[in-house]
């Protein structure tokens, strides 16, 4: 572990490092979020149907969570700075294309390569934290300022998205290129150069990269598909995709240096957190959908007007790194992700009715903004405690994994059900918040399944 930090108390140095890292995560939410406000701007130019339209984002989200274990091992084996700053440039690169774009396909294209670069680049910024801090209050503190940053970023992203989208849609491209060439030259001179030693053996899983990816986008292709085609290529594309996923697992079982090594699932902390993360993202960009859409198609409110609206979820930016570490010294990461998604599931019941006015629709936005503050740092802190430090790497992209196909799977389920409900009318908006509240319902059932865990208070 670096010697940067003292065991008490993070240096300046270190917090410049972590600054930098935070700025790389909060690229990525914001990147994300800004997206889902500019999507009708997006459709209304380039005339695409609501199914082509999720794609834009699930492009990113499935590229990302198909690579980002092959990320975590990069990180482990090539160099997490390597990876950080290569990987870096190569999102700054295609953001800009994206921009540029003038048909659907080539900004679908461009989403799903920056979904790449993005797969390598956080894994290696999580594992530079979580190698450099020591595990403890210092590593807590860290992981729970990068988790509130990443939310923060996400919720933040919608605002920002809707001032940008108010000037032209494609600012809402550019803008991460300029974030991204300030963030590149603050990782170049801040984070500290590979050490020789933290090399590890062995290779690349490939193969199980790629099958995991094909495994998700058929999966995901699947619920797209369903409401416009017969039940015969929803069979088969399903049927494609779960074979592809049981041939992932058989690689792993029999490759020399897997992509995951399947006895890390024996960690119950990380398989509850990974299925947390599928559950908390997946709703909520699945409602975040349904609100803009709604807002906007519906309701007619200016993109500038939607992202202020839902700037109150931003909350969590303020709370994650403050009030959240107290909750987790005193309660333990357990109760605090369960009461996350308590109140989310509060939260979506409370936006049901779709009232008109901002005030009836803002005790949901403030509940969200909770909600996610308590969930997504110990959800962090979970699934990467108790691993050890040569296998950092591929717990983080574990859990990115789970964020990013929770991400594309609440997205295409929601557009699945808009689709077949009838997208522009209150009924069908309501609807499709039944899924957005199911994923909440669930993830209580499994932040409170009774395990045997320690719950260390870091006093």
């Amino acid at each position: 572990m670096s010697s940067t930090v003292t065991p008490e108390r993070l240096t300046g140095r270190a917090w410049a490092v972590l600054f930098v890292l935070c700025g790389a995560i909060f690229l990525e939410g914001i990147d994300v979020s800004m997206m889902g406000v500019a999507l009708p701007s997006i459709r209304a130019e380039l005339g695409l149907a609501t199914a082509e339209l999720q794609w834009i984002v699930s492009a990113y989200a499935l590229s990302y969570g198909g690579f980002v274990l092959l990320g975590g091992r990069a990180a482990d084996l090539l160099g997490r700075r390597r990876m950080f700053v290569g990987w870096l440039v190569v999102f700054l690169l295609f953001s800009g294309l994206g921009g540029f774009a003038t048909e659907g396909w080539v900004l679908i294209l461009a989403r799903f390569v920056t979904g790449i670069a993005a797969a390598f680049m956080t894994p290696a910024g999580l594992s530079i934290i979580t190698t450099t801090y020591p595990e403890g209050p210092q590593r807590t503190k860290a992981l729970l300022v990068y988790a509130g940053t990443a939310a923060g970023g996400f919720s933040l992203g919608m605002v920002t998205g809707g001032l940008l989208t108010a000037i032209d849609w494609r600012w809402v491209f550019f803008a991460p290129v300029i974030v991204s060439a300030v963030i590149l030259a603050g990782a170049v001179l801040l984070i500290p150069r590979d050490a020789a030693t933290q090399r590890q053996r062995g290779g690349f899983d490939l193969a199980g990269a790629f099958t995991l990816t094909g495994a998700m986008l058929l999966l995901v292709a699947t619920v797209v598909r369903a409401p416009d085609v017969s039940a015969a290529p929803t069979l088969v594309t399903a049927a494609a995709g779960l074979v592809l996923l049981a041939a992932f697992v058989l690689i792993e079982q029999r490759v020399s240096a897997p992509l995951v090594r399947l006895g890390l699932l024996r960690n119950v902390a990380l398989v509850r957190a990974n299925l947390g993360a599928i559950l908390l993202v997946g709703s909520f960009v699945g409602f975040q959908f349904i609100a803009v859409l709604y807002l906007q198609e519906l309701r007619g409110w200016s993109e500038l007007e939607t992202g202020l609206a839902l700037m109150v979820i931003g909350i969590d930016a303020v709370l994650a790194p403050t009030l959240t570490p107290w909750l987790v010294n005193r309660f333990g990461n357990g109760r605090v992700v369960f009461g996350g998604f308590v109140l989310a599931t509060l939260a979506y019941l409370a936006f049901l009715p779709l009232g008109s006015t901002f005030a009836a629709m803002l005790p949901a936005f403030l509940l969200l903004g909770l909600a996610f503050a308590l969930a997504y740092g110990p959800l962090t802190i979970a699934a990467t405690e108790r691993v050890t430090e040569d296998e950092q790497g591929l717990a983080s992209g574990v859990l990115t994994t789970s964020f990013q196909f929770g991400s594309a799977l609440g997205l295409a389920v929601v557009a699945a059900v808009l689709a077949a409900a009838g997208e522009s009318t209150v009924s069908g908006f309501r609807t499709g918040l039944v899924v957005p509240l199911a994923a909440a319902v669930l993830g209580i059932l499994v932040a409170g399944i009774p395990v045997r865990e320690r719950v260390r208070t870091n006093g």
